[in-house]
């Protein structure tokens, strides 16, 4: 095939899935694995440094930090190390441009920084921070807090931010021949239990790809190299490291400088996007290029089987890159054609009031066996309806994979979003959120700063915006879960509402502010901008297609001798801790105040005091 020929192509594909490609494109660029100019273009509006401290850079006079976790960056690394602006730099800093009372900020946020989540730093900088965090502890306690946040953020990053790159290549390469996307596709790699596979191939590569990047030329080259793992992976991840970094090699091998052209077609385009701020390629011109780019690789692999390169056995995935015959469908999925032709009975529906909130909101008051047969009813509808797109050819046939199927895919098999939720697992849904966003931002503190700070207003270990976000979008978008995209805008729309109530009550309340997004990209009123409400928007997709239904399923096996006690222990706690923290929030130094985390006595040394130490004169 020409470029003109795959690029053709690749606009085929693009049309039929524009959409489900922007999402996929989207996370990438909010997770920083690819395509993060379009989320930080507006960057080329500021004079401001490049590394200019966000910290720095609030426009109220407490210096409130926000309190959502985006990344660590590299220019709070810096700033720790190098503290000194002057005044004149945080005037500059805090002033944004305005239309009414909606924030074009400059200076902060993932829009801000284009050097802070290029995917080959963030690890690094998460590496460094923790490093230097370790050095400066005080006590054993704080190192083993500091450590454990660290891993935990490690983890993250190894298992599922480096992987995603396999799962958005496994779209775009099944996108280019079926009609049907379904979301449950995120989950390519869980269904197959190739996940711990996949996350080392991928780890491997990027050590190897970061200690070539030290020698910048050798970077380059390797990066076409290496440039056929992620696809190699969605298409088989069960291939070990070296095998797939080897395939990858000799794929390349005569087909790196033709790579680097193809990607140099793109140069008007390029600078379309740069004229744009990045809108062009958020709203085509990334879909364009991956979906291109996987014209690429069905030419190169076909290249590589015709010339019988070692290993290239091992991409057998033949049905992702042709229909299955009548006789094979038939034959793997006879049992769903059967109950395709056969009728289901529905199970006896809620009447009345519980009706009502059955229906609209998906809440039952316990589950029970008549639960148990909605649930099962609701299960094997979707699975009917996802396995009769694979009968028509709409989409890729799961059952003929090469990975054959086992039994311990049917726990994801049966993660059914479609389902109802019982009032005891809302309350537990809701605590389990609120301990979660406690325990990320907790730990993203540890990690940068080395220093324990108890975020969010209340004094226990929970953040309620998280869990009052998590169920709001449960409950309140239940009609909309068959439609990912849908939900997904709405989660951005009602997240927002809830962030900026939250935030103005605060704010009368207590006259004080414990986030700020001033100087962000479109913030409104420093109460919620852009970027917050993207990954808000992100991480209540996770919660209605992933978290919620893993964690119900647990809830659902638990006795509601245990469950209501549980239940009525926590309300309890929650109920003191709120009037305890009417009238005595939690505030100041790390909270309403974080940029001065680091002159509290209580806090760790500074990363500057540490240097002044080890290099002092005296």
């Amino acid at each position: 095939m020409s470029r003109k020929q795959m690029k053709n192509l690749g606009k085929t594909a693009l049309k039929k899935h524009y959409w489900m490609y922007f999402l996929i494109c989207l996370i990438a660029a909010l997770l920083g694995v690819m395509y993060t100019s379009s989320l930080t273009a507006a960057k080329l509006m500021t004079n401001n440094s490049l590394f200019a401290s966000s910290d720095n850079s609030t426009a109220v006079s407490d210096d409130t930090k926000i309190h959502t976790s985006m990344d660590i960056k590299a220019s709070d690394v810096i700033n720790n190390v190098f503290d000194e602006y002057s005044n004149d730099d945080k005037k500059s800093t805090s002033k944004s441009d305005k239309i009414g009372t909606l924030e074009f900020g400059k200076s902060r946020g993932i829009f801000a920084y284009f050097a802070d989540l290029v995917s080959a730093g963030s690890p690094i900088v998460t590496f460094l921070a923790a490093g230097i965090s370790l050095i400066v502890s005080k006590n054993i306690w704080s190192a083993f807090a500091i450590l454990m946040a660290s891993l935990l953020m490690i983890f993250v990053w190894i298992f599922f931010i480096n992987t995603y790159k396999v799962v958005m290549n496994r779209f775009f390469l099944e996108g280019r021949i079926y009609q049907k996307l379904p979301a449950n596709r995120f989950l390519y790699i869980f269904h197959l239990n190739m996940l711990p596979k996949a996350a080392m191939t991928m780890l491997v590569t990027s050590i190897f790809q970061a200690l070539w990047d030290l020698t910048i030329v050798g970077g380059i080259i390797k990066s076409y190299s290496y440039y056929m793992v992620p696809y190699i992976v969605a298409e088989n991840p069960s291939i070990s490291p070296l095998k797939a970094i080897t395939l990858s090699r000799r794929m390349m091998k005569g087909h790196k400088w033709e790579c680097f052209v193809l990607d140099l077609s793109f140069i008007l385009w390029n600078i379309l996007d740069f004229l744009t701020i990045g809108l062009f390629g958020m709203f085509y011109l990334n879909m364009y290029k991956s979906a291109t780019f996987a014209e690429y690789y069905v030419k190169i692999r076909n290249t590589a089987i015709e010339e019988k390169i070692e290993n290239t056995y091992m991409l057998n995935d033949t049905y992702l890159y042709k229909y299955a015959s009548e006789s094979d469908l038939n034959e793997t999925y006879s049992d769903v054609i059967e109950l395709m032709n056969s009728p289901i009975e529905k199970p006896k529906e809620y009447k009345g009031v519980m009706g009502f909130f059955a229906n609209i909101f998906g809440i039952i008051p316990k589950y029970d066996e008549e639960e148990k047969l909605y649930s099962e009813y609701m299960n094997r509808q979707a699975e009917i309806k996802a396995y009769k797109n694979a009968v028509n050819k709409k989409a890729y046939p799961k059952r003929l994979h090469p990975i054959p199927e086992k039994k311990k895919r049917k726990r994801i098999d049966h993660l059914n979003y479609l389902r109802r939720y019982s009032i005891t697992s809302i309350i537990l849904l809701f605590f389990s959120c609120s301990f979660i966003g406690w325990l990320w931002e907790v730990s993203l503190h540890l990690v940068k700063d080395g220093a324990f700070v108890n975020r969010g207003v209340m004094h226990g270990p929970w953040l309620p915006i998280y869990g009052a976000g998590g169920v709001c979008i449960l409950i309140l978008l239940n009609k909309l879960r068959h439609k990912p995209i849908v939900e997904f805008i709405a989660a951005v729309v009602l997240c927002g509402a809830v962030e900026y109530a939250t935030s103005a009550y605060l704010e009368v309340s207590f006259n004080q502010k414990w986030w700020d997004y001033s100087g962000y990209f479109l913030n409104l009123n420093g109460r919620i901008c852009a970027e917050g409400l993207l990954i808000f928007g992100l991480g209540g997709m996770a919660i209605v297609y992933l978290l919620a239904p893993v964690l119900d399923n647990f809830f659902r096996k638990l006795s509601l001798k245990v469950v209501i006690p549980l239940c009525v222990a926590l309300i309890m706690l929650f109920a003191g801790d709120m009037v305890f923290s009417h009238y005595y929030p939690n505030a100041g130094k790390g909270i309403t105040d974080y940029e001065a985390v680091s002159d509290t006595e209580t806090s760790q040394t500074g990363i500057k005091d540490l240097i002044d130490n080890l290099f002092s004169k005296e």
